[in-house]
């Protein structure tokens, strides 16, 4: 209604909410499901939350925004993965990646899409009678060597971020290798510039490289943190009945519960009997990408040992070349100390002063010119040897 040619709202309070109300904020993620179907999500962080089933600080690891060291952590029921630009979710049935449209993401994206249907394309089998039992029975047989699917997709990344760290060793070595014997041939400006901007690089790629290889050696050496990292065992181990000798027994509660155990796992179903302390599997599948990542610290540590080795070298040429201009100086400076002398005495006979001999001895000008070159030279000589003997200038 209008009031005083001002136009007020029906409900005044309608107009706060429309102030107070705020867009939610969101995060592109990709998700890639067992059969390597990929869809993406525009949602908010709770949404991810209640999905994936994970507290906010975990969640907060994986903001592009925060800074965080790279970090694998086994929860309950998902896999928090932030190493370098992969910041993943891995459940025991799919991936859940950040930022897709990243140039470093995609091709993760597509290695997921490849592998991951590997070990659940029997699972797609439907239909009825022995064909199809048979069929299924040859799936689970098939499958006996295949690993879970957290691990597939951890391995996955893990591949693409050691291949990542090694292309950009290479890239470094390419490049810091030549500038070095190029500096090592002709020391100027521009070549140590070249040189201290890919040093600087080197640092900072080792750091990177440093925080993966460290976070794959505290795994190894932790069987509860590789534990944790079982997912399907876990998700199994929940649905499944306690021995009476107080160990779990694997027994799948559906016919597709196959899909979610590990290899261990099922092997564990033919003894009746599960060790969840079991942990080789993954320790070789970390084992694997931990020597990857540790051959390529040791590349850059090599790299920076020749980087050491190359400016010891440097050090070494500007020092003879400053010995070099401290053993001219000392020649100039004895030098112009004989100059000295000879330029005083011909000071003192320049000097407007009678004598009684300059008069009638003329030649006596002659020899002190003589004596005085002769004397300057030969002290000169002696410096110079004295300079010599105490190592002072080269021979």
């Amino acid at each position: 209604m209008a009031r005083d040619g001002y136009v007020v709202p029906a409900d005044p309070s309608a107009v706060v909410t429309v102030k107070k109300k705020a867009p939610q904020s969101s995060r592109s993620w990709v998700l890639v499901d067992a059969l390597g179907q990929s869809t993406v999500l525009d949602v908010d962080k709770y949404a991810i939350m209640h999905r994936v089933q994970i507290h906010a600080r975990d969640l907060r690891i994986l903001d592009p925004n925060l800074s965080y060291p790279s970090t694998i952590l086994g929860r309950e029921r998902a896999i928090v993965l932030n190493l370098e630009h992969i910041k993943a979710i891995i459940t025991a049935e799919e991936v859940l990646l950040r930022d897709p449209s990243d140039e470093n993401v995609i091709p993760v994206v597509e290695e997921l899409q490849r592998r991951l249907p590997a070990g659940n394309e029997a699972h797609q089998v439907q239909g009825d009678g022995k064909e199809s039992l048979a069929a299924q029975n040859d799936v689970d047989a098939g499958e006996e060597d295949e690993s879970p699917f957290e691990f597939r997709a951890l391995e996955v990344a893990l591949e693409a971020i050691c291949s990542f760290l090694a292309a950009r060793t290479t890239e470094l070595e390419t490049a810091a290798y030549p500038a070095l014997d190029e500096l090592t041939s002709k020391i100027s400006s521009r070549n140590l510039d070249r040189v201290r901007k890919l040093k600087s690089a080197m640092t900072r790629l080792t750091a990177r490289v440093q925080k993966v290889r460290d976070e794959l050696e505290q795994l190894l050496d932790d069987d509860d943190d590789m534990a944790d990292l079982y997912l399907s065992r876990k998700l199994a181990g929940a649905s499944s009945p306690v021995s009476g000798s107080g160990g779990a027994i694997w027994c799948p509660a559906s016919p597709t519960i196959g899909s979610k155990i590990s290899r261990a796992s099922r092997a564990s179903l033919a003894t009746a009997r599960m060790d969840e302390n079991d942990v080789e599997d993954l320790e070789m599948l970390l084992e694997a990408y931990f020597m990857q990542i540790d051959s390529t610290l040791n590349k850059l540590t090599t790299l920076r040992e020749y980087i050491d080795d190359t400016e010891d070298y440097i050090n070494i040429q500007l020092d003879n070349h400053r010995n070099q201009l401290i053993q001219l100086e000392l020649v100039l400076s004895s030098g112009t100390v004989c100059l000295s002398i000879y330029s005083l005495v011909a000071g003192i006979f320049g000097m407007n002063i009678p004598y009684t001999w300059n008069d009638d001895h003329g030649y006596v000008f002659k020899w002190v010119v003589s004596l005085t070159g002769s004397f300057c030279a030969i002290l000169f000589v002696i410096i110079m040897l004295y300079a010599r003997y105490k190592g002072l200038v080269g021979s």
